[in-house]
């Protein structure tokens, strides 16, 4: 009764519509889960994603789960995960692509997530890596492990918004690093992050992982974001 009673006076919303949550639903609402738009990019390992690392690095696969539109609901879902302090936003979704990817033949062999990693100063600001949320909703749908330790972010790096490819993967080629090579050996890792663009961080950390014998890395993120 106490939590009725709360939620007639905060209702809770759903983070990308704005509507009322139903009793059942959490952070998303049924009808957003079911009709965002998904871009079913992890069943065709030719997808625009992927064509973006082609002949820039090892990539086995790389998808992402939504379209990113400006001003529309996907947008507004992660800026309340980055800039609202909605954590919980990045484990619901990650959930939600987690079951699809591993109907998928491409990321069902997935052993390891590994998130994108923020640096400490950037992180301690904001409260948390939005990376690290999504990987956690993904390796609970998965059932595999999610590792936010071994790959890390040695530098601070300016902010990527607004720079061209070429800046972006000058902004990043170095900054990542590796604490144990040997925990990674002949994995099958997930790369994972918010938002793809030009794909410049993730070919950076990609390339840091590949130092890694018998390693296999594919990609994921919440959203793609054309150019």
């Amino acid at each position: 009764m106490l939590k009725d009673f709360i939620s007639l006076i905060f209702p809770k919303i759903c983070v990308s519509c704005g509507k009322s949550l139903y009793k059942n639903e959490h952070t998303i609402c049924t009808y957003c889960a079911y009709h965002l738009p998904k871009t079913n990019y992890h069943l065709d390992n030719e997808n625009p994603v992927a064509k973006i690392f082609w002949g820039r690095t090892n990539i086995f696969s790389a998808a992402a789960f939504y379209n990113f539109n400006k001003g529309g609901q996907v947008q507004h879902l992660i800026h309340q995960l980055k800039y609202k302090g909605r954590s919980e936003v990045g484990v619901a979704v990650g959930k939600l692509y987690g079951y699809e990817l591993i109907q998928s033949e491409y990321f069902k062999t997935v052993t390891i997530i590994i998130p994108v990693p923020l640096h400490p100063k950037r992180q301690k600001k904001r409260g948390y890596n939005q990376s690290d949320c999504f990987a956690e909703g993904l390796a609970k749908s998965m059932k595999v492990e999610a590792d936010c330790k071994t790959l890390y972010r040695a530098f601070e790096s300016e902010t990527q918004t607004k720079k061209s490819r070429f800046k972006r993967w000058k902004n990043v080629e170095t900054i990542f690093q590796l604490r144990d090579l040997k925990t990674l050996e002949g994995k099958h890792v997930l790369l994972v992050d918010d938002v793809i663009t030009t794909g410049a961080t993730f070919e950076a950390c990609a390339q840091t992982l590949l130092q890694v014998p018998g390693i296999k890395v594919s990609i994921a993120a919440i959203a793609y974001a054309s150019h």
